[in-house]
């Protein structure tokens, strides 16, 4: 499983990307759960956010979702949080 985070937004309006490849991994199996646990409540369109908050676009195998703070799922924060420190 392919996980990409793609965030915007933010203070400084900065851009930041990150992607994990669970393939190999010994914990695939959790990051599919969480996976599917994140994107399943998150739309299909970008949401409007809030000023100086971070947008989100996480792409799971191919299937795009979005979200935005302060309205992420607990599901989304830390699937994104993970991605974002493990991912290159």
């Amino acid at each position: 499983m392919r996980i990409h985070i793609h965030r915007t937004g933010g203070f400084a309006g900065v851009d930041r990307r990150a992607e994990v490849d669970t393939a190999d991994r010994p914990d695939a199996r959790d990051w599919q759960s969480l996976a599917e646990r994140a994107v399943a409540t998150a739309r299909t369109e970008p949401p409007v956010g809030v000023p100086d908050g971070f947008s989100y676009q996480i792409t799971v195998d191919g299937h795009t979702v979005y979200c935005s703070d302060p309205r992420l799922t607990d599901e989304q924060r830390t699937l994104i949080t993970k991605v974002m420190k493990e991912g290159s």
